[in-house]
């Protein structure tokens, strides 16, 4: 069997350090490791309009950004496709199939549904295809056969759901499709990293983020803002590390190599964090030291992104291309789908629906 990965964004706003961790840098090295045969990306633009229906613009504006994102951070498009999910009508059809497998109550107690549908305070006026988006997703990922799909701890349950769809389907039409497995980050940092406020993950929505497209202003500012210990008031006092958002992004993004750049006093990260743990380090120089390390990271993102934002035209037909290499493999699946559901009326010549009336 084939290896396939299936992944993707909501595009309801640029992407952020968040992504970067918990899936953007593990995708490009999955993408360099060779060992997969085929690599989709989709932009998830109907997934993102289920609680976004009144701003389709804000969805329309952001497609450019998270491709940009996407080819900034080094995805390849001649070895990864990436699609926009709305130019994909496979994916309909099968979502419509799938719902007939699923039961109200089932979705209403998927773990994610329920904490996204707390966070955006649906309560009694959820809309239907928002509670119905994990059906959406089985069929995302069954249409490419995906066997992995890496995702966030959040979205576990999102994919086991998927795997639900698939064994329900199966049961009744036969073994036609592929039962995907999750693929966490080996990296518990890379989980869940929070927001600049340290009070939750970092999201687009509740504007803590630090953008991969900032300035380098705006990411100094961001940083200097961050929290930190709040019992840690003067420098001499001991501080903790544990909860603390600027150690956090260390344990993040931090290498050995950037202490003789950067703090040649220091070897590395464990020698800072003691040092602070005792007291005598101020949060302002461990704040600076942050900044020095993303924009390590960020400078040659932005540097690639500006190059990328001279050609659009460029990035448009990769998305294009990428999204009829996407219909090709959707529509094949969807063509096994409905063959084994006996609702090929007029290309199964074996079993014509004329042959009921002639029995």
């Amino acid at each position: 069997m084939k290896k396939i990965i299936l992944t993707g964004d909501r595009p309801t706003g640029r992407l952020h350090l968040g992504h970067f961790v918990g899936s953007l840098r593990r995708r490009v090295e999955l993408q360099n490791s060779g060992e997969f045969d085929e690599i989709y990306i989709m932009i998830a633009d109907s997934q993102a309009l289920t609680d976004n229906a009144d701003n389709p613009e804000k969805i329309r504006r952001n497609i450019l950004e998270v491709a940009l994102d996407y080819l900034s951070v080094g995805l390849d498009p001649s070895i990864t496709t990436m699609f926009i999910q709305s130019q994909i009508p496979a994916l309909y059809e099968l979502t419509a199939y799938y719902l007939n497998l699923v039961t109200v109550a089932r979705l209403q107690r998927n773990p994610t549904i329920k904490e996204e549908i707390k966070q955006r305070g649906f309560e009694t006026s959820i809309p239907a295809g928002f509670l119905n988006y994990p059906v959406s997703q089985a069929a995302d990922i069954t249409a490419f056969e995906a066997t992995c799909v890496p995702v966030g701890e959040d979205q576990m349950p999102m994919i086991e759901q998927t795997r639900e769809v698939v064994r329900s389907f199966n049961h009744i039409y036969g073994d036609v499709l592929v039962e995907p497995e999750g693929l966490l980050s080996d990296n518990e940092v890379c989980l869940r990293l929070p927001g600049i406020d340290g009070k939750a993950k970092m999201s687009k929505s509740l504007g803590n983020g630090i953008y991969l497209s900032d300035t380098p202003e705006e990411v100094k500012k961001k940083v200097m803002s961050m929290y930190t210990d709040p019992n840690h008031l003067k420098v001499e006092d001991p501080g903790s590390v544990e909860g603390n958002t600027v150690f956090i992004y260390l344990d993040a993004f931090c290498k050995d190599e950037y202490f003789e750049k950067y703090l040649p006093e220091y070897k590395n990260l464990d020698e800072l964090k003691a040092h602070y743990q005792r007291g005598g380090l101020g949060d302002v120089k461990i704040k600076r030291f942050l900044n020095n390390v993303l924009e390590e990271l960020l400078i040659p993102i932005r540097e690639r992104r500006k190059e990328l934002e001279k050609d659009i035209d460029g990035v448009m037909k990769v998305l294009q291309e990428g999204c009829d290499k996407a219909n090709a493999k959707a529509n094949a699946t969807l063509k096994k789908a409905k063959d084994a559901m006996k609702i090929n009326y007029f290309d199964d010549q074996e079993h014509n629906i004329k042959d009921y009336f002639q029995e």
